[in-house]
Parts: C-alpha cells; sequence; structure tokens
C-alpha cells in the first residue's frame, strides 16, 4: 500500500509541476502581448486615463496612481502604462474609498474573466484590439 502511495503523491507532484509550467507560459505570453502593446498605445492612443479600483459588488470606487487602460467593459481589469496588469477590483471600506488604494500588479491571463458567466470573458488579444484596432501594424 505504501509503494501506491507514493505512486500517486509522484504523478500529483508531476501534475502540478505541468499545470505550474503551462499557466507560466500563458503568463508569459500575455506579458509579451501587454508590453507590446503599450508603446503602441502610448503614440496612437487612446490617451491613458486615471485608472480606479471597484468595491466587490459595485461597492463604490477608490482612486489609484495608475493610469493606463481598461481592458474589459466593466472596468475591473487594467493595463497601466509601464506595462503592468492589474485586477481592479477589491473590498472596500470607507477610507479606501477616501484615500484611495494602491494595488498590486498581476500576472496576465490570455483570456480575461475566464471561468466567469458565458459573455464575460474576453480574449486579452481581442481586448488590446478593441483599444486600439490594427495596433500591431502600427508597431
Amino acid at each position: 500500500m505504501d509503494d501506491w502511495a507514493a505512486q500517486r503523491t509522484e504523478a500529483a507532484r508531476v501534475q502540478a509541476r505541468l499545470l505550474q509550467a503551462r499557466q507560466d507560459a500563458e503568463h508569459e505570453r500575455a506579458e509579451a502581448l501587454l508590453r507590446a502593446f503599450v508603446p503602441v498605445a502610448l503614440r496612437h492612443g487612446p490617451a491613458p486615463e486615471p485608472l480606479q479600483v471597484r468595491g466587490y459588488g459595485g461597492r463604490g470606487t477608490a482612486r489609484t496612481a495608475l493610469r493606463g487602460w481598461y481592458l474589459r467593459h466593466d472596468r475591473t481589469a487594467g493595463l497601466c502604462v509601464d506595462g503592468h496588469f492589474y485586477v481592479l477590483t477589491a473590498p472596500l471600506g470607507l477610507l479606501d474609498r477616501l484615500r484611495g488604494v494602491r494595488p498590486a500588479p498581476a500576472r496576465p491571463p490570455l483570456t480575461l474573466g475566464a471561468g466567469g458567466k458565458d459573455g464575460d470573458s474576453i480574449d486579452l488579444a481581442d481586448a488590446l484590439e478593441r483599444l486600439l484596432p490594427g495596433w500591431r501594424d502600427r508597431a
């Protein structure tokens, strides 16, 4: 029985390493897309705007020091002019709404909103194309 348990444990470790490698490769492709997009958008528009964080369940907004572009219509994901991706939702308290917040950058996915309700997800490439149609041709 110990041999079987050791084999299952090792198989689980292998699967976890493979999953992590796939996720890292996805994030790296998404990061490369964002790095390519930012200089084109800064040259050709649209102009970056102040990014805000929305409270969970639509409970208010909070200022940030970030400037960039919203990647989703619901403004829950953004790209900063420095090329970092941000999830723009958080639990916000009264002080957060008054003082503002400092969100931490996150690793970007290739599909924004994956696993959400039907119609809530969009490919990162499509979101960038929606912001600046034909941006790849301008690079």
